[in-house]
């Protein structure tokens, strides 16, 4: 049975959709950024075909008048979206792809002005990488999507085409942009806001599956006592749901709260099905606010640029970053709206720095267990060590080259010395303080702001073991380990021998 609501909705879309998708300049702004790309159109509950492409312009309008009501099209760039088949293999995936673009989707439940705060900690997180280029736009109901086009990207990573690293290298990205990110966010947030959230959701259950936080529901029986009608419904924890009617006799219905369970809606896993699915872990800032940063997945599709909303009837508007601040829903009115490209001219390789750092936080931290086994096992719960009389005498000669200043990958070298110094046991006054000399004898500086967002995203973390002598992390910024480093292989092992030596010759 159709719901009254929905089908008011459809009714408003359907009275423009004709009229809006006519437009020339929003049929060539949906065509030119769709080209090489997988689209699919919706036709308000549903979607089209897969897999489908746009040839022409003309296409949109076409489309249109079949009762399609809005667009969408994939992250993935093709040589040829129609070879695309259900199901197949990700060497013929990686044979027809030639790219993809990092897309971050900002929906909060809490409303549009939060989505705005999370929008602006993540272009200030690309900021701070070096990446000055980004498209945004309204997503059309309540958040913002923002892209990093695969031109900023090295096309080549440790010998391995980049293209050929989807979905699992965005993954990594988008983990990385929200860990580091909440730091920033976490420092707009209006202190009322934050407090509520902290006091009432300090902790949460965290999927194993997909690392993101899963939703707690409860079944809620509904009875009708004079008809003897049973209805049971699943409500989210927190939220007060409208008692239903009786359909025969048309009075309020008694209710009975059922049992409580945990379920990952991306996933679709369920702790009734099997509890282990789920850990109970502390909350960062985003999932306090309920935002989502969506998992990148093959043939995933999203919201084409001024493509319209079935829910809003408002149009996925590009907005200018100085924008942001003042967005309002009347600037994605379909009648009034003015087109701008939501594709940004970025330089080639703007996203090399963001790139490796992500990379290497994505092996330090665990994410990435498959390529660093030592994020498992003995290093698991790595805690820093506390060491007696240490002096700097006991460093490494590649930490100690470091701390002398580097021309090269600064922001490398300060991912490697604050791992360093919090692996070791060094006070956190004492840390910045030496963080703070040694940027002054780098040639540029590095932001002040930087390093401290960099310290500050880092201490709400468990320590991190700093890279091995092994990789290519060291020479990267100049520092060529000896034969000892790589024999001990690790700079903390190095510290803890040397500081074991003096200790016994006491």
């Amino acid at each position: 049975m159709e719901k009254e609501g929905e089908n008011s909705k459809e009714k408003k879309i359907r009275k423009i959709t004709q009229m809006y998708y006519s437009r020339p300049d929003v049929q060539k702004a949906i065509f030119e950024f769709s080209k090489k790309r997988e689209i699919s159109p919706r036709y308000f509950e549903g979607f089209g075909k897969r897999p489908d492409s746009f040839q022409f312009k003309g296409d949109i309008f076409s489309l249109a008048k079949k009762g399609a009501t809005s667009f969408h099209c994939s992250e993935e760039i093709w040589s040829d979206p129609l070879k695309i088949e259900t199901g197949m293999s990700k060497d013929k995936a990686d044979e027809i792809r030639t790219g993809w673009d990092l897309l971050i989707d900002i929906d909060c439940e809490h409303g549009i002005k939060y989505s705005k705060l999370a929008a602006k900690a993540i272009v200030e997180t690309f900021k701070q990488h070096g990446i000055k280029n980004v498209g945004i736009k309204f997503s059309g109901s309540k958040g913002f999507h923002i892209l990093l086009p695969w031109q900023a990207f090295p096309k080549d990573i440790n010998g391995i085409e980049t293209k050929n690293l989807f979905p699992e290298m965005p993954r990594k990205l988008i983990l990385y942009v929200r860990n580091y990110s909440a730091g920033v966010l976490k420092s707009i947030l209006p202190p009322e806001f934050e407090k509520e959230l902290e006091e009432n959701l300090k902790t949460g259950y965290l999927c194993k599956k997909c690392g993101d936080f899963a939703t707690e529901f409860r079944f809620v029986e509904f009875k009708c006592n004079s008809c003897q009608v049973f209805e049971t419904r699943k409500f989210k924890m927190g939220t007060k749901g409208k008692v239903p009617k009786c359909y025969k006799c048309k009075k309020e219905m008694s209710f009975r709260p059922l049992r409580r369970f945990i379920e990952c809606e991306r996933c679709k896993l369920n702790s009734n099905d099997n509890p282990e699915n789920f850990s109970r872990e502390e909350r960062d800032i985003y999932s306090l606010m309920g935002l989502d940063l969506v998992l990148v997945s093959p043939r995933h599709l999203f919201r084409a640029p001024y493509s319209l909303h079935e829910k809003t009837s408002l149009a996925s508007t590009v907005i200018d970053y100085e924008e942001l601040d003042n967005f309002k829903f009347k600037d994605a009115d379909p009648l009034r709206l003015k087109i701008k490209k939501f594709m940004p001219e970025v330089e080639e390789n703007e996203a090399a720095e963001f790139v490796m750092q992500a990379l290497d936080w994505a092996k330090s931290s665990g994410v990435d267990k498959e390529n660093n086994r030592e994020s498992s096992g003995k290093y698991e719960n790595f805690k820093s060590i506390k060491l007696e009389n240490l002096k700097d005498t006991q460093f490494p000669p590649t930490i100690t080259k470091i701390l002398e200043g580097v021309k090269d990958g600064k922001k490398r070298a300060l991912f490697a010395l604050i791992n360093f110094f919090r692996s070791i046991g060094v006070e956190k006054e004492e840390l910045e303080k030496r963080i703070f000399e040694w940027n002054k004898k780098n040639e540029p500086q590095l932001k002040r702001g930087y390093i401290t967002a960099q310290l500050s995203w880092n201490y709400k973390r468990k320590p991190l073991m700093p890279p091995n002598f092994s990789s290519e992390y060291y020479n990267a910024v100049g520092a060529i380990p000896n034969s000892e480093e790589l024999r001990l292989k690790n700079p903390v092992s190095y510290v803890v021998k040397k500081n074991l030596e003096e200790s016994n010759k006491k």
